[in-house]
C-alpha cells in the first residue's frame, strides 16, 4: 500500500513537473503519466521499397529466394511459396515486418517432409513432457 501511494505521488509529482512550452501555439505530443514523449513515427515506406527490403532480407536468409513471393498492396504484405523448414514460415513474416510491412498475410505452405518433422516433434515433446509429470 505504501509502495503505491509513493507512486502515484511521484507520478503527480512528475507531471507538475513539466516546464512550460516555449511557443504556446505549437501543439505537444500528448505525454504519457511520467512525461516521456513518444517516439516520432516513422514516415511510410512505398509498396516497392518494402518489396525490394524484404527481397534483400530473404537474399541473405537460409530460405531463399526461390522459396517464396511477396506482393505489396498499401503497406500490406502477402506472403505466398512453400517452405521445407517450420520456422522458416515465421521468420519470412519477421523479414517482411521489418521491411516496413503494416500488416503481413502468411499463406506459406509448409512442404510434406516439413510438416511430417514438426508433427514427429511435437508427439516427442509431449511424451517427454508426460514423463516429467
Amino acid at each position: 500500500m505504501k509502495f503505491l501511494l509513493l507512486l502515484l505521488n511521484l507520478m503527480v509529482w512528475l507531471a507538475s513537473s513539466q516546464p512550460p512550452a516555449k511557443n504556446p501555439t505549437t501543439p505537444l505530443a500528448p505525454r504519457n503519466p511520467l512525461g516521456v514523449r513518444p517516439a516520432p513515427a516513422k514516415p511510410a515506406l512505398s509498396d516497392t521499397e518494402i518489396e525490394r527490403a524484404f527481397l534483400a532480407r530473404l537474399a541473405k536468409s537460409k530460405i531463399g529466394p526461390n522459396n517464396v513471393r511477396i506482393r505489396v498492396s498499401n503497406g500490406v504484405a502477402t506472403l505466398e511459396g512453400r517452405v521445407n523448414v517450420l520456422q522458416h514460415k515465421g521468420a519470412a513474416t519477421r523479414m517482411a515486418k521489418s521491411a516496413g510491412a503494416r500488416h503481413v498475410i502468411n499463406r506459406i505452405e509448409l512442404s510434406d517432409p516439413a510438416r511430417q518433422k514438426a508433427s514427429q516433434q511435437m508427439q516427442r515433446a509431449r511424451k517427454a513432457q508426460l514423463k516429467g509429470e
